[in-house]
């Protein structure tokens, strides 16, 4: 069996990891996280949201930590490295696109219920906001990222057919948005069924612009993360510590542990770019400031030799 060579990471612990906390964390522990993570050779972060603090508390601080990430003792640290935000609507995109982000990203659901319980309107509205989102920050000439959530399974429907997601695919595609993750938003998908989710985004976009993003709540991450090795897959959205988790999901446990998949991978020979140990450290630094451990089997191993 051929997997790929490579496999490009996205931290998105800062954000999507962070922004699930009980309560917000220092803009400077978010710079320093984001800094070892850099330090680890991770050369794409999801950093902050720009959306309404009364929703979202935690990223009420996005615009202070995009400012922080411009000093002159980060920029050599940000060399060849993309920001990238979240940007659910045209305020959003002004204050991503003032603050100097690299990539905004929009985000849709394959389940309707799921989009009205999540931002409030259906799939077909979402998109219709998500376009000029979309234009807009082509025309300022940075880059787009569309998420997919609940692929594989709702809180509120059960099942998600590939079909609703290849039609969210499809939708994404004609608004103009360049890559796609597919998310197993409340970690239920098991190989077989994230291979179907994916070959259904992959009828709309070529395979370098598609990638996994998994929740491990019954532990199928890295399983997960295997099966889409196997079609081809070599982009992956994970989390720092495996911080994060689904507030609609009873029990989830976050994202898959960065530290986790980066060790397999270089168990299976696949280059990634980044130093486990810097990257074993990070995890360490915030699951300190959260006064937990890590939420990586690997973290806790390495701690424990």
């Amino acid at each position: 069996m051929t997997f790929p060579s490579r496999v490009h990471i996205t931290d998105v612990g800062p954000r999507d990891g962070l922004q699930n906390e009980p309560a917000p964390i220092a803009a400077t522990d978010k710079l320093a996280l984001i800094d070892r993570l850099l330090d680890a050779g991770v050369r794409h972060i999801e950093a902050t949201s720009f959306v309404s603090p009364k929703w979202v508390p935690q990223m009420a601080d996005a615009a202070e930590v995009m400012m922080g990430l411009k000093t002159a003792e980060r920029a050599r640290a940000l060399e060849g490295a993309c920001i990238s935000v979240l940007t659910p609507n045209m305020k959003g995109l002004e204050g991503a696109l003032a603050s100097g982000a690299q990539e905004v990203v929009v985000f849709g659901a394959a389940s309707e219920s799921f989009s009205q319980r999540n931002i409030n309107c259906d799939i077909a509205t979402s998109i219709e906001r998500f376009a000029p989102v979309v234009a807009a920050a082509h025309a300022a000439g940075v880059a787009t990222r569309g998420a997919i959530s609940c692929a594989v399974g709702c809180p509120y429907e059960g099942d998600v057919t590939p079909r609703q997601v290849g039609h969210v695919a499809a939708l994404m595609r004609d608004i103009g948005v360049q890559r796609i993750a597919v998310a197993d938003t409340i970690g239920i998908g098991t190989p077989l069924a994230v291979q179907r989710a994916m070959s259904a985004a992959l009828d709309h976009y070529e395979l370098p612009m598609v990638a996994g993003h998994f929740h491990d709540t019954y532990g199928q991450a890295l399983a997960n993360t295997l099966a889409c090795l196997e079609m081809g897959i070599a982009r992956f959205e994970t989390s720092i510590a495996g911080l994060g988790g689904c507030p609609y999901a009873k029990g989830a446990t976050g994202n898959v542990a960065t530290e986790d998949v980066v060790y397999m991978l270089h168990g299976m020979g696949i280059e990634t770019g980044i130093d486990l140990e810097h990257l074993i450290d990070a995890a360490w630094f915030i699951s300190g400031r959260l006064n937990r451990q890590p939420n990586s089997r690997v973290s806790v191993a390495r701690r424990r030799q």
